[in-house]
């Protein structure tokens, strides 16, 4: 599990296609604490360490660098496909059991893409609008928890097809949203409570 408080902007060291799908390489810095098998968000989709390493050897205490593969499903249905090398994504580690708690439940499980449909600075924040893609407009609500490239963030304000989200100077220096421009995609992970909530109900209309 995760909580959508982004660690660091890691960088598209190199990648791979394969007949299964797609091996990235992506540089961090100095994670301590990397090692195989470890579940890690990368802007928002929940992958595994296959491999790490360091750029001085040092790879017994985590590293630099490690590398992730993604299935051809997740290929289809995250933009993880089209990053090219050089490109930045949002890394967050899984929260440790005993770790601080500062975002919101984040499963790693993107449900859909969305689009940026604008960008606007206002005073030192900026506000973002996204377009909600069809069947996802009955789990945002106006200040609920939303997770966009694996980041927690809240609904500003939700209206009919699109809703915006507010952004301090923090979140925008520190994630990709800096290099996002009106089209681009996002990864769009909505409240998992909503979706059992929905679950529990179903049939008790």
């Amino acid at each position: 599990m995760f909580t959508g408080i982004v660690e660091d902007t890691g960088t598209v060291r190199a990648r791979t296609e394969t007949d299964d799908g797609l091996r990235l390489r992506i540089g961090v810095d100095g994670f301590d604490d990397l090692h195989h098998g470890q579940s890690i968000s990368v802007s928002g989709v929940c992958l595994t360490v296959e491999e790490y390493g360091s750029d001085d050897d040092a790879t017994d205490a985590g590293g630099d660098w490690f590398a992730v593969f993604l299935a051809s499903e997740t290929v289809a249905k995250t933009y993880l496909g089209d990053v090219a090398e050089g490109d930045a994504v949002n890394v967050e580690r899984a929260m440790p059991a005993d770790g601080r708690f500062d975002g919101h439940v984040v499963q790693g499980h993107v449900d859909t893409v969305a689009e940026v449909r604008g960008i606007e600075r206002v005073g030192e924040d900026w506000r973002f609008t996204f377009a909600i893609p069809e069947g996802h407009g009955d789990y945002l609500v106006d200040k609920g928890s939303v997770t966009l490239d694996g980041i927690s963030l809240t609904v500003a304000e939700k209206r009919d097809g699109e809703f915006d989200v507010a952004i301090i100077p923090t979140t925008y220096d520190l994630t990709t949203l800096s290099e996002k421009s009106v089209g681009d995609p996002v990864h769009l992970e909505v409240d998992v409570i909503a979706k059992y909530v929905e679950n529990m109900l179903d049939g008790y209309a």
